[in-house]
């Protein structure tokens, strides 16, 4: 029989937020097509009590369904309370005491569940590991980037961190580098493996055509493309300010989130009305047109764990140009992928794009460099973890 798993997230797309956490619905699918799991989701979403454009991101929240059907899994969205101004602190608490009735309905109503698979370790993986004590259950963590690089930096949730790695059956890191991390934030060491996320090369590939795609989507000069939620920590910003620089280019930026305004103001204020375009959120199947039209992609993220818009970018012909942080040194390995920056700055941007552009790749070796990262390796990697770690309870 498969091996039956609660997957447990807030991170996971909505109908609502159909971009938010796709990389945690991309592995869960791929690892239930191999037929050896099935998996129910719970992606528990913050109450509130209005979908009023007028409240913005938290009225996003109130249009979320409260199941739904995405890639042929049911998916559950409970709500759990939030608190401002102590939601830190409280969260984990919260989130497990309102995520215990759903859990519990579930076991009494199927045949149950072998391990829980949750993501991302704060609040979602210390709750996790507090359900799975409570249940029975073997959890494994996955950490993802900012639970581990920006979280543990306050002194609660760090402790709780901890104690949900020691409590958790294993923990899957998603880079070396995010490995080293949780080392040195004290996880014990043979508890952690890494699985990288991967890539849908059935999806996300060169276009058929691609002066028609450019065509299509307007692109007449060389054209930079950046996607990622427009929040602070992705850096477009500095991707704008290094377009002062870059006259010659054009940028497009994919996403949507609070700091589109500022980005605005920051575009008219540089002179830049007429080259860099907003062009807010796009659906992830959208994706491959714009990646396969674009010339170049730039992600300039202060933080990431494994950043998924790199190999998605270079799987449809298309180098990239990435900030030196966590993870992109491990996805940009060869000349064929891209380049790093010297220095996360709109200078160091700047001057990849033409370093990257004074000797570009041909786009066959930018798609051939991707192609070996699909997903079967990481669900090989994930099978293991699984069976281990319930073979280990006597499951």
């Amino acid at each position: 029989m498969p091996i039956r798993l609660l997957t447990f997230s807030t991170l996971f797309p909505s109908n609502a937020r159909p971009n938010h956490g796709v990389f945690v619905e991309n592995r869960l699918r791929h690892l239930v097509a191999s037929g050896a799991v099935s998996s129910d989701v719970v992606a528990p979403v913050p109450w509130f009590p209005s979908a009023h454009p007028w409240f913005g991101d938290w009225a996003v929240n109130a249009r979320v369904v409260t199941q739904e059907t995405r890639h042929g899994l049911i998916v559950r969205h409970p709500r759990f309370p939030v608190l401002p101004r102590f939601g830190m602190s409280l969260a984990p608490v919260l989130l497990y005491r309102a995520m215990l009735p759903m859990v519990r309905r579930l076991i009494a109503e199927g045949p149950g569940f072998d391990a829980i698979d949750a993501h991302y370790l704060y609040p979602d993986g210390v709750a996790a590991v507090w359900l799975g004590q409570h249940f029975g259950l073997p959890v494994v963590l996955t950490a993802r980037g900012t639970d581990v690089s920006l979280i543990p930096q306050f002194a609660r949730p760090r402790r709780l961190i901890l104690q949900a790695i020691a409590g958790a059956a294993a923990v899957i890191a998603v880079s070396a580098a995010l490995r080293q991390a949780l080392i040195e934030i004290g996880a014990p060491e043979a508890k952690i493996s890494v699985l990288r996320n991967g890539v849908d090369t059935t999806v996300f590939r060169p276009p058929a055509d691609r002066p028609a795609a450019r065509a299509e989507l307007g692109f007449v000069r060389p054209t930079l493309i950046s996607v990622g939620l427009l929040i602070e920590r992705k850096g477009h910003h500095r991707t704008i300010e290094a377009m002062t620089q870059l006259p010659d280019f054009d940028l497009v930026i994919i996403g949507e989130g609070p700091e589109r305004d500022r980005l605005n103001a920051l575009v008219l204020r540089s002179g830049l009305g007429d080259r860099v375009r907003l062009a807010g959120p796009r659906p992830h199947a959208e994706l491959p047109l714009w990646y396969g039209a674009a010339d170049a992609s730039v992600l300039s993220s202060s933080r990431e764990g494994w950043a998924n818009v790199l190999l998605e970018s270079m799987a449809c012909g298309t180098p990239v140009v990435a900030s030196p942080i966590w993870g992109n040194p491990e996805v940009v390995r060869s000349p064929a992928a891209g380049v790093i920056t010297r220095e996360n700055s709109a200078d160091g941007i700047a001057e990849a794009v033409r370093r990257l552009f004074a000797s570009p790749p041909s786009r066959e070796a930018t798609w051939a460099y991707a192609e070996p990262f699909s997903w079967d390796e990481t669900t090989a990697g994930q099978l293991a973890v699984f069976r281990r770690v319930i073979a280990e309870r006597g499951g």
